[in-house]
């Protein structure tokens, strides 16, 4: 089935799970990236219903947005093409690759805060990541490591007010002891939204790990 799609571009950018042939999960790409793998039909679309889920290829997939879009319209995004509208995926399923994706978590600011869900990891309060900035619990001044077992989430109140100093010595302690994530920490933030929701059940971190779109 062909299609044109006239979607607003802030719909083809959101995010789309992507699972191999064993439905493991393995990386996020954008809808547009998971329209073009629909088309190509290297993929197919897997839809949670109900504690269960149901696999679409393209063609079905647009049937059944047909029924989605009269009975449940405010669930989904839609995208517009020229003769239907068609619910915008929110996972796929590819048809022949079936290894996992790769488990080391990349070291990187935006993982420290998804790690640390954006709260100051000593006063405990939540901050926009403009509000946020990294500490080394250990100062590097005294030998402390950029690792995942040295940094946290502070907000500017508490950086300041710790300094150079180890917490104790400056007051402060902090709310739980960090560690390296055993799978992506934007993942698992990003599915707590009722949004991506049906994510959860294929994001156990004791059995795979997911690589964020970059």
């Amino acid at each position: 089935m062909e299609a044109v799609a006239i979607a607003q571009p802030s719909i083809l950018t959101t995010n789309v799970l992507v699972l191999n042939k064993l439905f493991m999960a393995v990386r996020i790409v954008s809808v547009r990236r998971a329209l073009i793998l629909l088309f190509k039909q290297t993929a197919e679309v897997v839809s949670v219903e109900e504690g269960r889920y149901d696999c679409y290829d393209f063609s079905s997939w647009a049937e059944v947005s047909q029924y989605k879009r009269v009975f449940e319209p405010a669930e989904h995004d839609w995208i517009r093409t020229v003769r239907f509208d068609l619910a915008a995926p929110r996972i796929i399923r590819l048809l022949t690759y079936s290894q996992m994706g790769r488990g080391n978590i990349r070291f990187n600011r935006r993982n420290i805060f998804a790690r640390d869900r954006s709260h100051c990891q000593y006063c405990g309060k939540k901050f926009h990541t403009s509000g946020l900035s990294i500490d080394h619990v250990i100062p590097r001044s005294r030998g402390g490591k950029s690792t995942w077992n040295n940094v946290v989430c502070c907000c500017l109140k508490c950086n300041v007010r710790k300094g150079g100093r180890l917490p104790k010595e400056a007051g402060l302690k902090l709310i739980r002891r960090p560690q390296k994530p055993k799978f992506n920490p934007v993942i698992t933030v990003g599915a707590s939204k009722q949004k991506y929701s049906s994510w959860k059940q294929f994001l156990d971190a004791a059995y795979w790990n997911v690589e964020l779109r970059e």
